[in-house]
């Protein structure tokens, strides 16, 4: 997944949030360092909400809110060690790493926002599926009506090159039901 967030912005984010935040763990201090030391590392950073649902996260916490620490999510797997997850990127340079960062007011802070992503894994809202797939069935409907409508003319046609009147009146009628349904 190609990131749409600048290296540099990211960098500059988290280096500002490091300034302004005391996180609750100093190895996660670490471990952000480690990752902004790194530009590859970085393209393949991604800030989210709700990041327990990616492949691989880190979820860190400051001081002033009410959450774990520290947590490290890859697949189905989860540890509080920081060191873990330190060898686990260091190993693994090529995975998108996707960061939930829990802090005061993280909506209220412009550079989080600056750099905040859309979670690909998160699973649809069902109302929103709904919809999509009602919608889906209405284009897939008209997409039928529109070529059998087409057949039916040109075979309409058809019957009035081969002056076949009774061909041609069977048409129609199928042709008229078809436009008024």
């Amino acid at each position: 997944m190609g990131s749409i967030i600048p290296v540099v912005e990211k960098k500059e984010f988290l280096r500002g949030f490091l300034q302004h935040y005391e996180l609750k763990r100093r190895e996660c201090a670490w471990l952000l360092n480690y990752l902004m030391s790194d530009d590859e590392l970085m393209e393949r950073v991604h800030f989210v909400e709700r990041a327990a649902s990616t492949p691989k996260a880190l979820v860190i916490s400051a001081t002033g809110v009410d959450t774990v620490p520290f947590s490290f999510h890859k697949f189905k797997h989860i540890t509080t060690d920081a060191e873990k997850a330190f060898h686990d990127i260091r190993l693994n340079q090529t995975e998108d790493i996707y960061i939930e960062l829990h802090f005061a007011n993280p909506k209220m802070y412009p550079p989080y926002l600056a750099v905040l992503e859309d979670n690909p894994y998160l699973p649809e809202n069902e109302e929103i599926a709904q919809v999509h797939q009602r919608l889906a069935e209405d284009l897939l409907d008209a997409s039928i009506k529109t070529f059998r409508k087409k057949d039916l003319q040109t075979k309409i046609d058809e019957a009035l090159d081969n002056k076949d009147y009774e061909r041609f009146i069977e048409l129609s009628t199928e042709l008229k039901q078809l436009e008024t349904y």
